[in-house]
């Protein structure tokens, strides 16, 4: 899959709006076929960043993704409210879902 993860720092001023201002933008791509997630956490240390954790089935999924209409109109319409350009890791991994974190398994029954 290619999961990926990027840094939005948003103007103050549109901070707290950030995820009505993006809504389009993130129901359209969750309903992309090849579109495994795409989820946005607002950090608790920096009011004005939102990250973005997402990740697409495979190559093809993530070429659509940049290709469709949503994503075009996304990069009109979300740089406004920007303070700066969005940083963001890309990578290939060879699974298809989350996995466990072992190293704070819940034991079963909890």
């Amino acid at each position: 899959m290619i999961f990926i993860t990027a840094k939005f720092r948003i103007r103050p001023e549109h901070a707290d709006r950030w995820p009505q201002i993006a809504a389009e933008f993130t129901e359209a791509t969750r309903a992309e076929p090849g579109c495994l997630w795409f989820d946005w956490s607002r950090s608790v240390d920096d009011p004005t960043e939102y990250v973005l954790v997402e990740a697409f089935r495979d190559d093809q999924a993530g070429a659509a993704h940049v290709q469709s209409a949503h994503f075009r109109a996304a990069q009109e319409t979300l740089p406004p409210h920007l303070a700066e350009t969005p940083r963001i890791v890309n990578a290939t991994v060879p699974q298809e879902d989350w996995s466990l974190l072992g190293e704070m398994a819940v034991p079963e029954g909890r």
